[in-house]
């Protein structure tokens, strides 16, 4: 009985290979890091630029979840199509971590970063696998619906514009309606076993970070700001992942403002606290799940360039053969439309002139103001053909482009990137592209599970992914022409992402 007793002892000791050696490997340890990756010799800077590294480990698997505040992970933007192979081969060797374990996000952000961000980043993982230490895990979500909007405009006759600095809206009475948004925010907190302390929190929102103007210099935008007062809430280290959704035709609310400079730091700090907010009602647990899958899915390349062209030639054409001559230009039309909206019944005289009582003058004035009212509505409809020929110019020459590079792939299917990863009960699948709105509200409603959440942006770039129906728009906006892909890609990703996402 008293060697059973002392071999029992040596196993709550942690020697040999007994139970306790197998709950600590079984325990989920992770470790965090951040890098500045700020090119200040390129000119003005408004806020820093950061890489984030979440590294996490249990049972010999190790992954290493990075954010990285860039516009792109390739394909545009300083961040090569190299780079993803380069940190992955990297952190193999350093720091133990499979090339399948490494995910890459770029929060979409316009910031400009340094030439030397990937090894940046490798600083960052190592850095972050160096400090490993046991901690909880908590998921679950918030809400925030005041800071964002979808940008794409239905139109009455069927066709959809969207929102962009690049170009005009369509006028008020061609818009019907509006795209819906996504207000949920997925959240992960990661709390150390030492001290009960927030390690990390990840926050998964869908809204492109473009509300900084580039005369204001580098900037991470409104991700910057929730993450600032995020840190600066939690304390003692601990940093904020903000990590981007499905955000391809969502832009930040009053994107489209005119009367007020752009500012992304009043919609950074309501994320933020709706985060924080969010956050305290999350239990974390020990001894999580970490679980990861990667799939290559093949999706169907676009092969509609052609008739899209032509079809936006012919309507450029058609346009502009329905430019009406005119009498005025816009130093005349501005004031005559003042005075007409001013006092609609005598715009071009003061009102005694029309009560005269001889006829042939007020018939003369009438005559008049009939004229003015035809030049008026000649130049405001060549405005709005004007607004449509840049739209379509703009959009025109994306199809173009896309066009080129799809000869040039020779391949009538795009091999893309697709990861399952589960932490605890928080599960997110990603997607390398600008993936619309309504695709990341289909997988999570599809999935059933409260916390299964989606990232675009996310090891590697093949630009926008619209819905099949914004692929078939036959009013052209940059959702779906700044596109590689078919409409069918929707079916077959969607598919694949809820039976990802159903295997952790």
């Amino acid at each position: 009985m008293l060697l059973i007793r002392r071999f029992v002892l040596l196993i709550a000791a942690g020697c040999g290979c007994g139970l306790l050696c197998f709950q600590a490997r079984a325990e989920l340890r992770a470790g965090v890091s951040k890098v500045d990756i700020t090119d200040r010799a390129a000119g003005p800077v408004n806020d820093p630029c950061f890489a984030k590294a979440l590294v996490l480990e249990r049972d010999g698997l190790r992954i290493a979840l990075v954010s990285v505040d860039a516009v792109s992970i390739g394909e545009i933007g300083r961040i090569g199509n190299d780079f993803l192979g380069t940190v992955r081969q990297a952190v193999q060797r350093e720091a133990g971590i499979a090339p399948d374990g490494v995910l890459v996000n770029a929060s979409h952000c316009h910031g400009t970063v340094r030439m030397d961000t990937a090894a940046l980043v490798i600083q960052a993982v190592n850095e972050a696998a160096n400090r490993l230490e046991p901690v909880r895990a908590g998921a679950g979500s918030g809400f925030e619906d005041r800071v964002s909007e979808n940008r794409r405009l239905k139109l009455k006759d069927g066709s959809e514009a969207d929102m962009r600095r690049a170009y005009a809206m369509p006028s008020d009475h061609q818009i019907a309606a509006v795209g819906p948004i996504d207000p949920q925010i997925g959240l992960l907190r990661l709390d150390r076993v030492s001290d009960g302390r927030a390690m990390a929190l990840l926050y998964n929102f869908a809204c492109h970070p473009i509300m900084n103007p580039p005369g204001k210099g580098s900037s991470a935008d409104y991700p910057a700001y929730a993450s600032r007062l995020i840190e600066e809430a939690l304390g003692h280290g601990a940093l904020a992942f903000f990590v981007q959704g499905c955000g391809g035709d969502i832009n930040p609310v009053r994107y489209k403002e005119v009367n007020a400079p752009p500012d992304a730091e009043p919609l950074g700090n309501l994320l933020g606290l709706s985060v924080l907010r969010a956050a305290r009602g999350i239990r974390a647990e020990e001894n999580g799940e970490l679980k990861i899958r990667r799939e290559v899915v093949e999706l169907p390349r676009a092969q509609d360039y052609e008739f899209r062209i032509k079809a936006i030639e012919a309507k450029r054409t058609q346009l502009v053969t329905s430019l009406q001559p005119t009498n005025i230009n816009f130093k005349a039309f501005l004031p005559m439309l003042i005075e007409e909206k001013l006092s609609p019944d005598a715009p071009s005289h003061f009102v005694q002139s029309y009560l005269h009582e001889r006829t042939m003058q007020r018939e003369t004035l009438s005559q008049f103001d009939a004229d003015r009212r035809a030049n008026l509505e000649r130049y405001r409809s060549n405005i709005d053909v004007m607004e449509e020929l840049t739209r379509l110019n703009t959009n025109l020459s994306l199809l173009r482009r896309h066009l080129e590079q799809t000869k040039a792939a020779a391949t009538p299917t795009l091999a893309v990137e697709v990861v399952g990863l589960r932490i605890g009960d928080f599960r997110l699948v990603t997607f390398p592209g600008e993936a619309t709105v309504e695709v990341g509200l289909n997988i999570k409603q599809a999935s059933g599970h409260p916390h299964a959440f989606v990232a675009a942006y996310t090891n590697g770039y093949i630009y926008y992914a619209p819905t099949a129906e914004q692929r078939r728009n036959s009013g052209y906006a940059q959702e779906d022409c700044d596109t590689l892909v078919a409409p069918e890609w929707q079916a077959i990703f969607e598919a694949r992402a809820v039976e990802i996402l159903e295997g952790l």
